[in-house]
């Protein structure tokens, strides 16, 4: 069994868990409180690539990611990683990318699946009218994280 480590970030969207084993991210979830933090390297390199990204300074992570899933879950959460920084795919073209456009809902099952938030942009998922629906983190998260990336979030940065 692996040993999993664990730290957190108090990011401008609230306190993120991140979840680390084998020197992979295998999880980055928000969560009620901050807790003491492990000092496990990868830890210490995700939050800064975190406020790295949080100050529209980073577009993209130089993290080893493991998510935990169905090998279909994995195989949507490998084509997000496609998806360019600041720019939106609707659930129907992600079905299409992957080779059939009835894979729709299964696309959106695994999208909210997403185990590495951020991370593994399933937050650039929109609906195929360019609306926002579905994030397992909160629609607020969702559209602050598209703003951000389109460089419209005007945030105040204590850190």
């Amino acid at each position: 069994m692996q040993k999993k480590s664990f730290g957190y970030y108090p990011s401008p969207l609230g306190v993120i868990k991140i979840t680390v084993a084998d020197n992979a991210v295998i999880g980055l979830t928000f969560v009620a409180e901050k807790k003491a933090n492990n000092p496990h390297p990868l830890i210490h390199k995700t939050v800064q690539q975190l406020v790295d990204y949080f100050k529209g300074k980073r577009k993209s992570f130089d993290l080893a990611l493991r998510p935990e899933g169905t090998d279909f879950q994995k195989l949507v959460w490998q084509a997000l990683d496609n998806v360019p920084f600041g720019k939106q795919i609707s659930y129907k073209a992600l079905a299409i990318q992957l080779g059939d456009e009835k894979l729709v809902r299964a696309v959106a099952n695994a999208n909210a699946k997403n185990p590495i938030a951020i991370l593994i942009p399933c937050h650039r998922v929109v609906g195929s009218s360019g609306a926002l629906t579905g994030y397992a983190w909160g629609l607020d998260r969702k559209e602050f994280l598209l703003k951000l990336e389109r460089g419209l979030q005007q945030m105040r940065m204590d850190f």
